[in-house]
């Protein structure tokens, strides 16, 4: 008993001597006071686009559903919650070992002796026995004095917490590719559009020319000419349909569906941006970030480790026991005189290891550090990723705005070309050079509109918006 004490006082002042301070804060980063590419000419707003839910900010109605529909069956999300699963039932398994355990066993054992064997069993003595016993394992229970189970349990909380935001990274990443990959559809369906009415007004053109020709007006490098355009915005169709029917299978894939066509909602015209996109404040997005606050629990996991791997040098003290009964009749199996009864306390302490114990603390320290370096990366990159998303809205807004003002511009010429040529003050190459920009920046204009339809998502995303529900 007085050594069982010693080990006791000793257990009350290893922890304070040994481990010294916690090692689990938060790790301080730099927050820049604003986000650059803010536009610093609109009147600051504490308020983020981020604070907004997903069917707040994307309005269009197919759109929402088809969110609504990957939110249910995509795979990554489907195993996101799988290993949140995994986790919640890891730290239940772990955080049992701090209480003791207690179960029940009963046996029944027959078994027939040698009256010449090791004991003479001399007549009228039964050569066969049978006995039984029934028992209740009081405990199984190690005393956590240096708390060792106790941070075992911190640590696979934090690894659970971690992948539950994880999970959330993960509802982000849905949100956006889903919209991202509708916008997409969305752009190709107007550029589609765009090709054939070009190629119906370009074979309106091409009979005129032919009636020209064939009354001797034009000549026939005019309808070769003609003939050009026409092939040119042809051959653009197929292409433009390809890329459709392969958008609405990656779109089919991210809603856990087999591939098919895509219901549409609203053009891409249609389609509504946010009167104002505010960044909010730089202070919050750390709090806000899904993967920042999984980065963070992980980081508090691998410092409760280092306390694990710092405790295996101090003793472990366990206690067993158990109480039954035990008789060769069972009548009297509960009779007071055949109770039984064991309290065993153990003591094991680490004398000699070989280095594994040093090596393991080495060990989780450098995976804390590992952990540490991946924090900070994350809430630089974030920070970045901000930063970018805020430059391209702003910068793609003003080329969708120049990109309008030549269309205008270009179909104006476009007019004034073909009056012109069927004035005959001009030739048709003049006219048909001016139909060919026209195309190619109706195109672009329309790539334009997608591009600042794009931004938004990415600017949602970066700021932390998407997994809430």
């Amino acid at each position: 008993m007085k050594r069982i004490t010693i080990f006791l006082l000793i257990a009350s002042m290893g922890p304070s001597i040994v481990l010294g301070q916690k090692n689990s804060q938060q790790p301080k980063v730099e927050t820049p006071p604003v986000y650059r590419g803010l536009d610093t000419s609109a009147p600051s707003d504490p308020q983020s686009l981020a604070n907004s839910r997903w069917f707040e900010v994307f309005n269009d109605q197919q759109l929402q559903e088809m969110i609504r529909a990957a939110l249910l069956h995509n795979y990554d999300l489907r195993e996101a919650a799988a290993r949140v699963d995994q986790a919640r039932a890891n730290y239940g398994i772990t955080r049992s070992d701090q209480f003791p355990t207690i179960g029940a066993s009963a046996d029944l054992i027959t078994e027939g002796r040698s009256r010449s064997g090791a004991v003479d069993l001399p007549k009228p003595i039964d050569r066969k026995r049978t006995f039984g016993s029934v028992l209740l394992n009081l405990f199984t229970f190690e005393l956590d004095i240096w708390g060792r189970v106790r941070k075992q349990t911190q640590a696979a909380k934090a690894d659970y917490l971690a992948t539950e935001e994880g999970r959330k990274v993960v509802i982000q990443v849905i949100v956006s590719d889903v919209a991202t990959s509708y916008f997409n559809l969305r752009e190709l369906d107007y550029e589609l559009e765009i090709a054939k009415r070009t190629l119906t007004s370009r074979q309106e053109s091409l009979r005129l020319i032919k009636l020209r020709q064939e009354r001797g007006v034009s000549n026939m490098l005019e309808v070769r000419q003609a003939e050009e355009l026409v092939y040119d915005a042809t051959e653009v169709i197929p292409a433009l349909e390809k890329s459709i029917e392969q958008q609405e299978n990656f779109l089919s894939f991210l809603l856990g569906k087999n591939p098919t066509s895509v219901t549409r909602g609203a053009s891409l015209t249609e389609q509504q941006t946010p009167p104002a996109v505010p960044a909010g404040l730089t202070s919050d997005l750390i709090e806000r970030r899904p993967d920042i606050r999984s980065a963070e629990q992980s980081l508090i996991a691998a410092n409760a480790r280092i306390d694990v791997a710092k405790k295996a040098y101090f003793p472990r003290i366990s206690l067993t026991g158990f109480f039954g009964y035990e008789s060769t009749s069972l009548s009297s199996l509960f009779n007071p005189s055949r109770s039984v009864w064991s309290f065993v306390p153990e003591l094991t302490q680490p004398i000699f290891t070989g280095g594994r114990l040093k090596s393991n603390v080495r060990f989780t320290q450098a995976e804390r550090d590992f952990f540490l370096t991946d924090y900070e990366k994350t809430v630089q990159n974030a920070f970045r990723e901000v930063s970018d998303a805020l430059i391209a809205h702003r910068k793609v807004k003003e080329v969708r705005t120049q990109r309008e003002l030549l269309v205008q511009t270009l179909r104006d010429r476009v007019r004034l070309a073909y009056l012109r040529y069927n004035g005959g003050v001009s030739n048709l190459l003049e006219a048909l050079d001016a139909d060919r920009n026209l195309f190619d920046a109706e195109l672009s204009l329309a790539q334009a509109r997608r591009d600042e339809l794009v931004t938004v998502v990415q600017l949602y995303k970066a700021l932390g918006g998407g997994w809430q529900m």
